[in-house]
């Protein structure tokens, strides 16, 4: 293989046992098409542009899609939790997509042009514990009203001025969870916010930044929006999860 990046075994050991069995003829080798995949998303390459040493192109996109639903990771409670969206600009090859369909394709015309929107919530270390994507034009009041139900037990909800509204922070306090959002410049009365705590939003910001260090993340070639939605969990698991110590 040379110098191609290659999972090591650790992190292959944590990804194996959610791999499906293998029945009849058994699979060409896991690590070097898991590896070609992962190379493939985070250089943003044609899936013909692999490396010939991970093997047939075909091979990577079939095991692709076969497997991009089944990689998951729970995890322990979380002190604090963040909430926050980025825009993820969609390449001219994906401007099919505003046609019409069955199949929401989540991708929207805005100032910047066609892109989607990727809602995510971490933990107090940054780590994505859920992700949403959406139309590019959709608001974040939208996205969190769409996470609201997933969201885990927690102390504390740190969000920016963009989240600020009464109907979300009462529907954090149904849920035992203390809002720590900065009041809209224009409220009279503003609410109170732990500034200390707050400090700590950098960090739901770093995530967008990391995942979109992944070029096939940063910017949306796939068609469907859940091979691309596939992509960004794949990017994350390896980010994220696999790599902590």
């Amino acid at each position: 293989m040379g110098d191609l990046f290659l999972l090591s075994a650790a992190q292959m050991a944590r990804l194996s046992p959610h791999f499906p069995l293998a029945h009849g003829v058994p699979r060409v080798d896991d690590r070097r098409v898991v590896s070609g995949i992962v190379y493939v998303i985070r250089n943003g390459l044609q899936w013909k542009g692999a490396p010939v040493a991970y093997g047939p192109h075909k091979t990577l996109y079939n095991r692709f899609m076969r497997w991009s639903r089944l990689v998951s990771q729970g995890g322990p409670r979380p002190e604090r939790i963040m909430i926050d969206a980025t825009h993820l600009k969609a390449h001219r090859t994906a401007a099919s997509l505003l046609k019409k369909g069955k199949v929401p394709r989540h991708i929207g015309r805005t100032k910047g042009g066609l892109n989607a929107k990727l809602h995510a919530v971490c933990d107090q270390a940054g780590r994505p514990i859920i992700l949403k994507l959406s139309a590019g034009q959709v608001s974040d009041h939208k996205g969190a009203a769409m996470v609201l139900e997933a969201l885990p037990a927690a102390s504390h909800l740190i969000a920016d001025r963009g989240y600020n509204s009464a109907w979300f922070r009462q529907a954090l306090a149904d849920r035992g969870i203390t809002p720590c959002i900065p009041s809209s410049r224009s409220r009279k009365l503003p609410f109170f916010y732990d500034k200390d705590i707050y400090r700590q939003r950098h960090k739901v910001e770093n995530l967008f930044a990391k995942l979109k260090d992944w070029r096939r993340i940063a910017t949306r070639y796939d068609r469907c929006a859940h091979t691309f939605f596939s992509a960004i969990c794949i990017a994350a698991t390896i980010i994220f999860w696999i790599n902590e110590s």
